[in-house]
């Protein structure tokens, strides 16, 4: 869900691009639930699976594709008294160019990054898939 000041696409979302990317996801192992979502704009709502992770940390995923191919993509990990995000935008703003990311941990506007994304959904996901696997990692390997 994009924050309340950060900018948010002049596009409706397109729920096709969503679904598809839902019934691509759905029943991979990574992946507990996809649910689309009605809170203010639609999105689609991943719940990553715990198996992956260390006890204490729970992650899910939530993305908003627009019919003009803005995109928001909220990766957040969840532990008792900590959150981590990081965020994957396209949309027009004043802080940024267009594409651009917000890192770990806090995905704060002040820290916002100018990126390009691939246009096509399928890229996106690989992408923002390619950068949890790289973060589960992490997170095992900060155990020892």
């Amino acid at each position: 869900m994009a924050p309340v000041d950060d900018g948010v696409s002049p596009a409706p979302i397109d729920r096709s691009v969503l679904e598809l990317i839902q019934s691509r996801l759905a029943n991979t192992r990574l992946v507990e639930s996809a649910d689309l979502v009605a809170d203010g704009n639609l999105s689609l709502r991943i719940v990553l699976s715990g198996e992956y992770y260390p006890s204490e940390v729970a992650a899910r995923v939530e993305i908003r594709w627009y019919r003009n191919d803005d995109v928001n993509v909220l990766y957040r990990e969840q532990r008792q008294e900590e959150t981590w995000i990081c965020r994957w935008d396209r949309h027009p703003n004043p802080h940024n160019s267009r594409d651009h990311f917000h890192p770990p941990p806090a995905a704060s506007q002040a820290d916002a990054q100018d990126e390009q994304w691939p246009d096509d959904h399928r890229d996106v996901c690989q992408l923002t898939l390619d950068y949890i696997e790289d973060r589960i990692e992490t997170l095992w390997e900060q155990r020892h």
